[in-house]
């Protein structure tokens, strides 16, 4: 692979899946990687800071630790998330306070420190959602409304900071065959529901673990950060920007009802 970019790029949730192969791919075309991970990490061409994003202290530390030894940051890439699936009624407190936390508190808090190094170099901040958050999915309405909240922050946030050179990006890749699925939090229960939640989460599991790889998200991150004027979103895979473009134009709800036909 040509080395075209020559950027200092910081990346959340790099040990696995869409963020270790974003890293992979960035390394190789000459960026200089530091990957965060909750858990140690080491290989693959880059660095990689052991951190939790829910602690913004340490992730602080990370970025301040990055520009002293670089001297600028050019990207910063909100990767790290989690999932959890089955009925809102049986979700606990204690799982529905997590995803919120790790999939959108984070990332808002993470990206209005990034701020400050991404004014001094005009660069990118980019957020990685889903095609969830503009397509919510029966029995993942939690990590539905993060991916939503993740669009629209990022969204909102260009209106802020575009007048500094900011570049705000939000990626929303589809299905995506990783790691992810079997990390995902399944909440127990069944009652009432005859067998839907199972059945969603088997459909879910079938559509990632056959869906698109990571280094196709990570071939859109790495576009985003060459373009002069990268997109607002980047939707990954032609059939979801298909099905997205859709959704634009039908009713929400004769929308709502593919989707329940689909997942529940």
């Amino acid at each position: 692979m040509k080395r075209t970019l020559d950027k200092v790029v910081v990346i959340t949730g790099a040990s696995s899946g869409i963020g270790l192969a974003t890293a992979k791919r960035l390394s190789a075309c000459g960026c200089r990687v530091y990957g965060i991970a909750r858990r140690p990490f080491t290989g693959e061409g880059f660095e990689c800071f052991q951190a939790d994003v829910n602690d913004l202290s340490s992730v602080e530390t990370v970025l301040q630790t990055v520009f002293e030894r670089e001297g600028r940051i050019d990207a910063v890439i909100n990767n790290a998330g989690m999932g959890i699936a089955g009925a809102v009624e049986y979700a606990t407190p204690e799982n529905i306070g997590r995803i919120f936390d790790t999939n959108l508190t984070a990332l808002v808090q993470i990206s209005s420190v990034a701020i400050k190094y991404l004014k001094r170099s005009k660069g990118n901040l980019v957020n990685i959602g889903s095609v969830a958050g503009a397509l919510p999915i029966p029995f993942q309405a939690c990590y539905s409304a993060t991916k939503a909240g993740v669009l629209n922050f990022s969204l909102a946030l260009d209106g802020e900071v575009r007048r500094f050179g900011v570049k705000v990006t939000c990626v929303q890749p589809g299905d995506t065959k990783t790691g992810f699925t079997a990390a995902r939090v399944v909440e127990g229960g069944e009652a009432d529901y005859g067998g839907r939640i199972g059945r969603s989460v088997r459909r879910m599991e079938h559509d990632e673990q056959n869906g698109k790889s990571p280094d196709s998200v990570a071939k859109a991150v790495q576009r985003a950060l060459k373009k002069r004027r990268p997109p607002l979103k980047i939707t990954v895979g032609g059939q979801y920007k298909l099905f997205i473009g859709l959704q634009k134009l039908l009713p929400t709800r004769f929308v709502n009802f593919i989707l329940r036909k689909l997942y529940a």
